[in-house]
């Protein structure tokens, strides 16, 4: 879908070990994540990075509004038609330049705090 498209080849997943007791796994949890922004842990949950709060939340947001409409397609029993690599790789560009050089996660991060404010600031702590 065009919203997991932001995040083509640049998803980082790591296998169910069980309940996250042992210390460990951490190692083993940023040896999977390398240099990618998110990570699925597989039967468990999603993680996000970001160079800031606005680019890890976005990144959470998004990854988990991919993983929504992949459940619902999946769903519907029907053959799924994948995007084609070079258009892949073009939209994901796009995202780029949208977030990163066009300033449009600042926009949408400021929009994010101004539907906070509207609840209160005693997040601010």
């Amino acid at each position: 879908n065009q919203i997991s498209l932001q995040f083509h080849n640049r998803v980082a997943y790591h296998d169910f070990e069980g309940i996250a007791l042992d210390l460990e796994e951490r190692d083993r949890i940023v040896a999977d994540f390398g240099d990618q922004p998110v990570m699925i842990l597989r039967n468990h949950g999603l993680i996000a990075t970001g160079r800031s709060a606005a680019e890890m939340f976005s990144n959470m947001f998004y990854l988990e509004r991919a993983c929504e409409i992949q459940v619902a397609a999946t769903s519907t029993g029907l053959p799924l038609r994948p995007v084609a690599e070079d258009i892949a790789a073009r939209v994901h560009g796009q995202y780029v330049q949208m977030n990163e050089e066009d300033g449009d996660l600042a926009l949408e991060w400021d929009a994010h705090l101004r539907s906070i404010e509207g609840l209160g600031t005693d997040y601010r702590g």
